[in-house]
Parts: C-alpha cells; structure tokens; sequence
C-alpha cells in the first residue's frame, strides 16, 4: 500500500506502544471518539513494570480496566477535563481527578503545569501526500500532538476524514497503531416531552440566519428539531452533532448569513450516530477548528446573532448554574459552557440559554425512597461547583418556561426563577428565599 511506503518503520504493535511506556509518564489521550481504545484497553496489561503513570482524557467513552480496577491505582492515575459515566462511577477509587477548566484553554493551560511525554489518539490512515486527518476531535488534540515528545496514533480506516486545521503529516507522527474497530457512536435518543416543551421555548426566541452553539444531551436534541422551521442558521459550536446534521442536511443550516467562514459549519470535535460520521467524511463544509480558537469568547462574539444552548443540573434564585457537580460529587466539567455563553452575549444581538427540568428524582438519604425535588433552589447542594456565575446568566428555561435574567436585581430573579419552577414548589421557594435574606 502507497501509504505505508510514506511511513516505513513508524507501524506498531499494540504490545510495542505498550512498551514505550515509562515510570512516570504524563500521557495525553484524544477526547470522546478521538481515544486511541485499542491502547488503553491493553494498558491495564503493563501494570506491574510501570507506577504513577498519569492519563489525562476528556470525554472517555472507553470503560478501560486502567482506571475502572482499583487494583491498578498505583500504576495509573487518571486526569480528567470533562467526566463521563465511566469516570463517575470509577472515582470512588481515588486515582481520578478533575482538572478545572474553561475549553479553550484546555491544552493551553495544562502545558503550564505538566509536560506531555506522550500523546496518543485516533487518525485516519494517511492519504497519498502523507497526511491524516485526525477526525473526530481538535479540542487540544493538534496543539498538544505538536508539543509531546512522542506521538502514536491508532489509525483506522472507518474514521471519517474530517478537513478544517485537523490534517497533520506523517512526518510529525512517532508511530502508528493499525486498528479496525467501529467508531464509537452516540445514539440519537428521542427527546421526551419536557425536552420538547423546553426545545419550543428556545426555538421561538432563535430567528432566522442567527448563529447556533448546542451543547450535549436530550435538550440540546429537542432544541435542533425544534429549529426544522428556520431559515439560512448558521453553526460555530463546540461539538458538532447528529441533530446539527439533519439541519443542515435539511437546509435550515446553510451558513450564509455568518460574519466570518460563511457558508461552512465549525465545530471542534463530533460525536453522534454512523450517519452523522458518513455526513462528515471528506465535507467541505465542515471546519473542525483547534478549540483554543473555536471556544474563544472574542472568535465567537464575531458572529452576529450568535445563540448558545446550555443545560445544568441545579440553578439556585440569583442565578448561579451548578452544571457540572452534585454537591462535591463531580458529575461532568464545565466545559464550554462559560465560553460559549459569555461569547454568545457579548455578540451583536446574542443570546445565551441555559435549560433544565424543574424536578429531579433522587432517593431520600432516610427512607431509602426516591422523591421529588426542585432544581430552582434557594442555594446550591454544599460543595457544588458553579460551572456559570450569575454575573454570566443570560436566559435560563425550564418546561414551565423562559425566565429572562440578563441586567436583573437579585429581587427580579428570584420572582421570575420561581415563576418557571416546578407549581408545587414555587410557595416554598418564595417562604425560604425571605427567610434566608435572599430577597425581604
């Protein structure tokens, strides 16, 4: 094949990238689908030649033995940007740990504090000029690769090659890892109805040829189908997904009224369904862009009209978002969701939502029976990390609701979040809101 030729002597065995790792190491993995998982699902198989080797992921999908065993936490450490359901249940082990950060200074900011000795990910194989795509993500993923002292790349002929700043040569590449395993999907789950109520109440404040950031989950989803209606959208996101593909593909999305990179839709990583990945192979249209640029609140503000759509677990009555935590519990990271909000507001006629259900389920710490809570709280769980500040908080809706916070005294918050609170709580939430201080 013409493409190994380009490469002589850079093909690996998993068990030779295996043996390249050291005591010690700081090793950088792809996020989300961008994971080398053939690697970190042998890693476990080094534990007794090497100790304190440090993992930092973002969005792992893998459930690898590394980290979900806790007879390894003397070998691995994990450092994670952005928790998922593996690292959640996983923490309890005591050798995962959450960096704190705002997206786009992901890479920039941990290169301060600790020196990447390995990066590994996912690519495309190469093409006949050497170069690969690095398909699903470039958060962190080029900027970092760059600046590690050794790369290995699992490539893997079912990763679609995706264009915009993610192609690097073979030349800047160590080694490589032949794979053939399926990319990793994310399926498409169809919004309920609080998602659909929450997706209209957004949708009716999106006007045609405004510029869309959506976040990840069911009310990010409800919110893409809700937007079937509109005209000539344009798309600067984070993470390009499955429904920001039927928009496009619909011609709702079309990008023509951005003010820069007209007619293409940026994103800096994707993760969805085989046809969202099918859609993105060698398009166009798409721009997968370094995150460091992409999540800038001053590259976002450039659009006008621009419009992000966030959701949290808690929000308390002046307007603090606890998106990422339950009390001290990580849950998920912040994320974008600062960037994207603050970028969004400070464009030209631009909007920031925040969305919620209005209850929860959880189980009574006394009787052992689930119950039903508010998410419009007085004040957040103890130890809860405030992934928004209020002073950030632009619209925040729930299925009751839009409850328009921007330029608002604590007073008027606290009226209007009780107003789009689930009925049955809103009596009370107005009793402890006095009783508290919070408002007299």
């Amino acid at each position: 094949m013409g493409e190994k030729n380009l490469s002589k002597g850079k093909y690996i065995t998993i068990d030779e990238a295996l043996g390249l790792i050291k005591t010690g190491d700081v090793i950088v993995t792809g996020l989300g689908g961008a994971e080398p998982r053939d690697i970190l699902r042998n890693l476990h198989k080094i534990s007794e030649r090497v100790k304190d080797v440090t993992v930092t992921t973002c969005l792992p999908l893998e459930p690898a033995e590394y980290f979900m065993n806790e007879a390894y936490k003397n070998s691995f450490n994990m450092d994670g940007w952005f928790y998922t359901g593996p690292m959640r249940k996983a923490q309890k082990n005591g050798n995962i740990s959450l960096i704190p950060n705002h997206l786009h200074l992901t890479a920039f900011k941990r290169q301060f504090h600790k020196k990447t000795n390995i990066y590994m990910g996912t690519a495309t194989l190469p093409d006949k000029h050497g170069y690969l795509s690095l398909s699903l993500s470039n958060i962190y993923e080029k900027r970092i690769l760059k600046e590690a002292d050794l790369v290995i790349l699992e490539i893997n002929k079912n990763y679609p090659r995706t264009l915009g700043d993610v192609e690097i040569h073979i030349s800047d590449v160590d080694y490589v890892v032949e794979t053939d395993y399926d990319v990793p999907v994310l399926p498409d789950v169809e919004p309920n109805e609080k998602d659909l109520l929450i997706g209209k109440y957004v949708a009716d404040r999106i006007n045609d040829g405004d510029c869309i950031q959506l976040g990840i989950g069911g009310i990010p989803n409800a919110v893409a189908a809700s937007l079937m209606g509109k005209k000539d959208l344009g798309i600067h996101t984070e993470m390009f997904t499955t429904g920001m593909m039927k928009l496009v593909k619909a011609g709702v999305a079309t990008g023509k009224k951005k003010n820069f990179n007209n007619g293409k839709h940026v994103a800096g990583f994707a993760l969805g369904t085989k046809e969202l990945y099918d859609f993105l192979d060698d398009n166009p249209s798409i721009m997968m862009m370094d995150g460091y640029w992409t999540n800038d609140p001053y590259v976002i503000a450039q659009n006008d009209n621009q419009v992000s759509i966030n959701t949290t677990l808690e929000v308390d009555l002046t307007g603090q978002c606890a998106s990422e935590s339950l009390g001290p519990i990580q849950f998920s990271a912040t994320g974008g969701q600062a960037d994207t909000a603050i970028g969004s507001q400070m464009s030209k006629n631009g909007r920031s939502f925040i969305t919620l259900y209005s209850t929860a389920m959880v189980k009574n710490k006394e009787t052992g029976e689930k119950e039903e809570i508010s998410k419009i709280v007085p004040f957040l769980k103890q130890g809860a990390a405030v992934s928004l500040s209020r002073n950030d908080v632009d619209m925040v809706v729930t299925e009751y609701g839009v409850a328009e916070l921007r330029g608002t005294t604590i007073r008027e918050r606290v009226e209007r979040l009780i107003k789009i609170a689930h009925p049955k709580f809103r009596e009370e939430l107005l009793i402890q809101a006095k009783e508290l201080g919070i408002i007299y």
